[in-house]
Parts: C-alpha cells; sequence; structure tokens
C-alpha cells in the first residue's frame, strides 16, 4: 500500500460542494483514473481518502491538501499525476502530487493555520475599514462562541491587512488550534461587516 498526497484548485465548479460529496467527487475521479484506492477494514469499509482541511460551503481554495492510500507495491508518481491530469475534472485543478510515509500523522493533525483572499461585495468607506482593523487588532480578546462553547477569536488572528479597495478586499492568517479554528467570517463579523456579502477564497494551508 501506498500514500500520496495532492496540492490542488478547488475551482468555481466545486463552491457549492459539501465536504462528504467532495469525497465522492474525488471517489469516481480515482475510479476514471482506474486508481486502486484502498479500504478501510470493519463492517463499513471506507475508502482511505483523508482531507487535510475540508473547506466550507461557498469557499475555493488556491491549494488544498488530500492524502489518498493505493493499493500498490510501490508508487510510480508520474504514472498516477498522468492518470489524473489527462482526465478533465471539473473543479478540480491539479498542482503537485507526491508520495508521503503510510504511518506519518494524519494531515489535518498538521494544519497550523491557513491563509484566506477575502473579497467584500458591499460598498464600504475604506478608511472606516482601515480604521475598524487597527481597532480589532488592539483588542486582547474577541470572545465568541460555537456550538455552546466560548472561545477567544483574537489569538486566532495572526495577520489581517486590507489589499485593495476597488473591491475591498482583505488577506488573512488565521491560526487552527486543538478545539478551536479562526474562520474568515467570523472576523468580518468583529469588523461590523456582513460575511454573507463576501467570497472567500482559502490561498493556502500552513503545515506545521
Amino acid at each position: 500500500m501506498v500514500r500520496i498526497r495532492i496540492h490542488y484548485a478547488r475551482t468555481e465548479s466545486l463552491r457549492y460542494v459539501g465536504n462528504l460529496d467532495m469525497h465522492k467527487v474525488w471517489e469516481r475521479f480515482l475510479r476514471r483514473a482506474h486508481l486502486p484506492v484502498a479500504y478501510s477494514q470493519g463492517y463499513h469499509p471506507q475508502p482511505k481518502i483523508q482531507q487535510a482541511c475540508p473547506l466550507p460551503l461557498g469557499f475555493l481554495g488556491e491549494d488544498e491538501i488530500i492524502d489518498i492510500w493505493l493499493t500498490l507495491d510501490q508508487a510510480v508518481v508520474l504514472d498516477i499525476a498522468h492518470a489524473l491530469t489527462t482526465l478533465e475534472q471539473p473543479g478540480i485543478q491539479i498542482h503537485e502530487i507526491t508520495q508521503v510515509a503510510t504511518n506519518d500523522p494524519a494531515m489535518m493533525t498538521q494544519i497550523t493555520a491557513a491563509e484566506y483572499r477575502v473579497i467584500y461585495l458591499d460598498n464600504e468607506n475604506r478608511h472606516s475599514i482601515s480604521a475598524r482593523i487597527e481597532h480589532l487588532l488592539a483588542e486582547e480578546s474577541l470572545l465568541r462562541e460555537k456550538r455552546g462553547k466560548k472561545y477567544n477569536l483574537r489569538p486566532l488572528i495572526t495577520s489581517l491587512q486590507l489589499k485593495s479597495i476597488q473591491p475591498v478586499e482583505f488577506e488573512m492568517c488565521l491560526s487552527a488550534k486543538e478545539g478551536a479554528t479562526g474562520r474568515p467570517e467570523e472576523v468580518l463579523t468583529e469588523l461590523g461587516l456582513d460575511p454573507l456579502a463576501a467570497r472567500y477564497i482559502r490561498t493556502r494551508l500552513l503545515v506545521g
């Protein structure tokens, strides 16, 4: 058995595909490429496919990561890459394929942060937004609650800046910690902006 790691972009065609359906997209894609995916043991075997950090519904991703186990004695990465890149899979653009050790920790446990571009679609005053960013970054605590559990959003905001005003576009880096992960829509809420009036693109996952 071998384990391959794929870096890819998730584009517009798959913007509104949920996590479980994304697994099915990959299953079909690998089946069409005639790649022998390994399955888990037990009463309900599942294909051994692990997304590093599933994208929320409506988000795009420029550099997503997925690990896939194949029932091969050895991997020929060039052959695997050729099998996948010669097929057209709407919504998936493959950047890189590598082989990793089968006993490496799960990718999701290695992600320490994520970088985002956020394009805000409503008209807002640039100076007002800049002042809100300064005020937010000066705060020591931004208490939030999710599923009945309170957490502090502020230490999860590693960086936040306004990149352009036409359209209004932010760049932010948000930490992923045990029990709490920064989300860009929550940052917009703390800035007093409507999180539903934005487009979100995750540009990179940072691995620790």
